[in-house]
């Protein structure tokens, strides 16, 4: 489990800011290397952001102002009253996990449920039909192929004969997998000054509004949290931040559209200096993982934060969209070999029957897996835990 969170301040931080709470500004630093003059925080229209980008990736409902008392629905319309559960669940967030992992239940726990059916030893044809279920479901060839051999293995020791036994086999072993490469979220975080998350992602796979769900859980375990806009490339990138600042009452740097990345992460680690932030977030260009000079410079922005900042970036973070399935392995990869990922965000997995991609990339890369995104509303950017995943995809 992540220990990010765990920090508390005395002073009461409220989960829904009003109006006066949520007035926040940027001061003023020294001037960027391009000449591009540091900004101050502005009001900006929803619409108009929506207008200026197709690809706008904020939570329209979280962005809406006509929810009554701040409430939002859910993904099936229903009231949610700020626990993280509609009314009228059960189960809390570990309902809108399990509500979230439907599709890949459906696809792969119901599939391999059907071709037990009836079935009361383990034979060929049945491992065949599993090891095509495990295939399609995104899990992978070297995942797939080591739950089947390690089956046989038990089968011939006389340890595996039950279909069902053998379900259960196949839970524990996914969970023994992503166990393996579970590393600790505070061995990321530094003993002092700020805690520098840099956030990568290719476009469309829902970066920004992670950052935005993210600045939120740390701003409600009681951290002071500043977001950079260093995504200065995408007309809309740097009005999306502000209005995630906006909305949940965390202050924002940026600078003009065009600035360079690099100089807009020096200043804005100039600014927190001295003011006590506990954590700074950086958002990054949206960049096509084959694009050789745009990925030199993610080489660039860390090596400045990091001549700014002992240690820094402390985490960096790759955005990953579920439904692209075996495409996000291949971004992993070349970002990794960039930017060196200390730890994944894997969105949108409510939207996907291959959920196995989660199992598959861990233990591809052996990073670790920080958050999962189930649908739409701030909680449901889940911590990522193992057992918890792994039950509610069985259960």
């Amino acid at each position: 489990m992540l220990g990010w969170f765990k920090k508390k301040k005395k002073e009461v931080v409220s989960d829904a800011p009003t109006k006066n709470e949520t007035e926040v500004s940027v001061e003023k630093t020294s001037p960027a290397s391009d000449g591009a003059a540091q900004v101050l925080l502005e009001d900006v229209s929803v619409d108009e952001v929506a207008l200026a980008a197709e690809d706008i990736d904020i939570d329209a409902a979280i962005l809406s102002g006509d929810n009554e008392k701040g409430r939002i629905k859910d993904d099936y319309g229903r009231a949610d009253d700020g626990t993280g559960a509609a009314k009228g669940q059960k189960g809390g967030l570990f309902h809108r996990l399990r509500e979230g992992l439907s599709k890949t239940r459906d696809s792969f726990i119901k599939r391999v449920d059907s071709i037990f059916l009836g079935k009361k030893v383990i034979d060929a044809e049945l491992l065949d039909e599993l090891e095509e279920i495990l295939f399609t479901s995104d899990l992978g060839v070297r995942t797939t192929q080591d739950l089947l051999d390690e089956a046989r293995a038990r089968m011939k020791r006389n340890e595996l004969s039950d279909p069902q036994a053998l379900k259960e086999f196949i839970k524990k072993e996914m969970l023994a997998y992503l166990r393996q490469v579970d590393k600790p979220a505070e061995l990321t975080m530094p003993e002092k000054g700020p805690f520098v998350i840099l956030v990568l992602g290719v476009n469309g796979v829902g970066k920004t509004t992670t950052i935005g769900k993210l600045a939120y859980k740390f701003k409600k375990a009681g951290n002071k949290v500043l977001m950079v806009a260093a995504d200065t490339f995408r007309a809309a990138a740097i009005d999306q931040i502000k209005i995630w600042g906006e909305r949940i009452g965390v202050e924002v740097s940026a600078q003009l559209p065009g600035a360079d990345p690099s100089s807009v992460a020096f200043d804005a680690l100039e600014y927190a200096r001295n003011r006590n932030f506990d954590v700074i977030i950086i958002d990054t260009a949206g960049r096509l993982h084959t694009k050789v000079n745009l990925m030199e410079e993610l080489k660039k922005i860390k090596r400045v934060i990091g001549s700014k900042c002992e240690g820094a970036p402390h985490e960096v973070m790759l955005v990953l969209d579920a439904t692209t399935g075996q495409n996000a392995i291949s971004q992993t990869k070349l970002f990794n070999d960039v930017a060196d990922i200390t730890g994944l965000a894997l969105t949108k997995l409510d939207g996907t029957a291959k959920g196995g991609i989660v199992i598959n990339i861990s233990r591809e890369f052996e990073i670790p897996i920080r958050f999962v995104g189930v649908g739409e509303k701030m909680e449901d950017l889940r911590d990522f835990d193992p057992e918890e995943f792994v039950e509610a995809m069985f259960n």
